[in-house]
């Protein structure tokens, strides 16, 4: 099995890329969040998986740990195929993946594509042990920060902010903080937003 590919970006062919070395283009499928950070002619690292079907071999590349891990545990699931699992990846990071499961938000999870209620049920089911075993930035996996991530109007903002790439880590300080001014979830997540809007300003 190939473990990595280093080479130089020369293209992105529908839901993959090109890694060009040793005179050789590799086609990678990657999920959307991987492609955003790949740029043509630029150098590249990506860790890969290869699948093994009957007609054809398949390479899925991915720029961090994180995300190869968490793939090779979606594909654990049935029915869960390398397809899926990198539409997954597309659609939501690795971190809040791991706070729907731990939260059990099937609502959350449902939104994925190629997910319905009960693929997502089922996703709840078996992966949340495998999932604590995993060290995602800005995931505590425990006491505190999952009571808050799982508990009503701080747990609902914290999925919608973690939706908009934001971590657990950056939220629940502010939330925990904004909630008693704000009630409404819109308002919180607002009043969030414009918290990182003056920092980064």
């Amino acid at each position: 099995m190939i473990g990595y590919i280093k080479g130089i970006v020369s293209g992105f062919p529908k839901d993959a890329c090109f890694l060009e070395t040793g005179g050789i283009g590799y086609r990678i499928f990657i999920s959307e969040r991987t492609r955003s950070l790949l740029h043509i002619g630029e150098e590249a690292r990506l860790l890969t998986y290869m699948a093994v079907r009957e007609d054809a071999i398949l390479l899925y590349g991915f720029p961090e740990q994180d995300e190869y891990d968490l793939f090779l545990i979606l594909i654990s699931v049935s029915k869960i195929g390398p397809k899926v699992a990198i539409g997954i990846l597309s659609s939501m990071t690795p971190d809040a993946f791991v706070r729907a499961i731990v939260s059990r938000n099937v609502t959350a999870l449902t939104k994925l594509p190629g997910i319905g209620k009960k693929t997502a049920e089922r996703l709840v089911v078996e992966l949340k042990d495998k999932v604590a075993n995993l060290e995602m930035e800005g995931v505590s996996m425990d006491g505190e920060d999952i009571a808050a991530a799982d508990s009503g109007l701080i747990g609902q903002a914290s999925l919608a902010l973690s939706g908009l790439g934001y971590s657990s880590e950056e939220v629940l300080p502010l939330l925990k903080k904004l909630a008693p001014d704000h009630p409404a979830l819109s308002d919180l997540i607002g009043a969030v937003l414009r918290e990182f809007g003056k920092a980064q300003g």
